[in-house]
């Protein structure tokens, strides 16, 4: 039986979830270290990665949103079911390693509410609070996506949206009172990159110095800060009338996140000096000094409470959807059947299950790292390299699909015909792949103790989890393979019914 319209899901929650698995505030600290050539990378992410991911995603989104699948069935109609399940690998792997970076925040953000700021960079509270903080919200996920979104909108608007707003029209007070603007008072011990000598005095740098690739390696993480438009595409099917409302929602979501960044870091930016902007906690600090300073101490612990639940609700945001792409590899004999499994509300329980086991352990890296905030890149950095190999594939794909199938219904398509998709996705392409590179080389910024040993373990990451699909894929044995066509899970058949005319 199908599901009333209320329950589909709407343009602006296809938004505000998209939105929230994009915007994280946790990484304003990092674009607020690169000081006034912060919006040098902001407008590298903007035009080079995030426009034409959402142009591309987009059209494929819309293109195939009666298939669902996402990027697996994109790039599986484009190069084979192989390289699309190497795609969707990537872009579940990746975030599974992308959690415990961004429950390291929230759970910065709680010791703040705590009264106890140290905890920050408490290796073992942080890993503790991660593995708890990311069961509970596969618990929620397991309801199904209705909840998601309901638990995930809101979570962005209160914990995302508000404080975003909230920084950035205190950082205005702050300026108002007469309160030094840290951007643009750099001192001699900051980083060459964004500070030059003139004169024997610091000055701001407009333009990034560059002497090494480690000068600029905080644009990966930059890069993957605006990384995610094309995650829940997966859901499109899930919309009443996806190939006309998912596009809306793909650039209503474009617009948010590119307003919440550049407020948001340049507010930090403005209230805390360079060498006061800790990765872990920079945004919490600048909170409580811009609080301390008016006299309302007592609005530190709220607002860091909003942004834990901020942070939780972006996590869970991305539980769904990665994994969700997966399912489809399972129903198609990609990866051992038992993953195939849904529960009542027709989400996927046992990758789930999995997923959840790899996270715990990566939580563990807490436990063993001094230095939180190198541990929280390093996971960062690794994150990256694994994603960007997954916008490459999708690049190429859309390229690929306009010469393969021209006739395809699109409801959405990049403008500029063939010439127009050579643009945009060539563009995307070659500023990912640059992107991926410079993943590889250690942040002069941070003190990461021997480069070797933090290349040699991103590179190995990078090198084990890509390689994984491709060996699975080999080892693939035929019993893996379902007897019949794959069925969509329950909840997905029902809401997919919303979409068609009316009899």
């Amino acid at each position: 039986m199908a599901l009333s319209k209320k329950n589909a899901v709407s343009t602006f929650s296809m938004a505000m979830m998209t939105a929230a698995a994009v915007v994280s505030l946790r990484g304003l600290p990092m674009m607020a270290k690169e000081q006034l050539t912060l919006f040098v990378y902001i407008a590298f992410a903007t035009f080079i990665f995030l426009i034409p991911a959402a142009l591309v995603s987009a059209e494929l989104g819309g293109a195939f949103g009666d298939k669902g699948g996402g990027v697996y069935t994109w790039v599986k109609e484009a190069f084979g079911s192989r390289w699309g399940f190497v795609a969707i690998w990537l872009q579940w792997i990746q975030n599974v390693v992308w959690y415990p970076t961004v429950l390291a925040f929230s759970a910065a953000a709680m010791a703040y509410v705590a009264g106890r700021p140290e905890f920050a960079n408490n290796g073992p509270y942080v890993g503790v609070f991660c593995i708890i903080a990311y069961w509970i919200s596969t618990l929620i996920t397991l309801r199904g996506v209705t909840a998601i979104a309901k638990v995930t909108s809101w979570a962005f608007l209160w914990g995302t949206v508000l404080p975003g707003i909230v920084i950035a029209i205190l950082a205005l007070v702050w300026i108002a009172q007469g309160n030094p603007i840290a951007i643009l008072h750099p001192v001699a011990t900051d980083a060459p990159s964004v500070m030059s000598l003139v004169g024997g005095h610091p000055h701001p740098r407009y333009f990034p110095f560059i002497t090494g690739m480690g000068d600029i390696a905080f644009l990966a993480g930059i890069i993957l800060l605006f990384a995610g438009v094309e995650v829940h595409a997966v859901h499109a099917n899930e919309m009443s009338n996806p190939t006309r409302q998912f596009p809306v929602a793909m650039l209503v979501a474009s617009v948010v996140i590119i307003l919440l960044f550049t407020l948001g870091s340049f507010a930090v930016a403005t209230v805390l000096p360079n060498q006061d902007i800790n990765l872990q906690e920079g945004l919490m600090k600048a909170f409580q000094q811009i609080f301390t300073r008016l006299g309302i101490d007592w609005a530190t612990p709220i607002i860091c409470l909003l942004l834990a639940f901020g942070g939780i609700g972006g996590v869970m945001s991305w539980i769904s959807g990665p994994s969700r792409g997966l399912l489809w590899t399972a129903q198609e004999g990609e990866i051992p059947p038992i993953l195939a499994k849904t529960n009542k509300n027709g989400v996927q329980i046992n990758i789930l299950i999995v997923q959840g086991v790899i996270v715990t352990l990566l939580a563990l890296t807490y436990f063993v790292m001094a230095d939180v905030s190198v541990a929280f890149f390093m996971l960062s950095a690794m994150t990256i390299t694994l994603y960007l190999i997954m916008y490459m594939l999708m690049y190429a794909a859309a390229i690929r699909l306009r010469y393969s199938q021209p006739e395809l219904k699109r409801s959405y398509r990049v403008p500029g015909g063939i010439v127009g998709m050579w643009c945009i996705a060539g563009i995307g392409f070659a500023g990912v792949a640059f992107a991926f590179i410079v993943g590889f080389f250690p942040p002069t910024q941070l003190p990461v103790g021997s480069p070797a040993l933090y290349i040699g373990l991103v590179a190995a990451g990078a090198a084990v989890f890509t390689g994984l699909p491709l060996l699975i894929g080999m080892a693939k044995q035929t019993s893996w393979r379902v007897a019949s066509a794959p069925t969509p899970p329950p909840a997905t058949v029902a809401l997919k019914t919303l979409s068609k005319p009316a009899a």
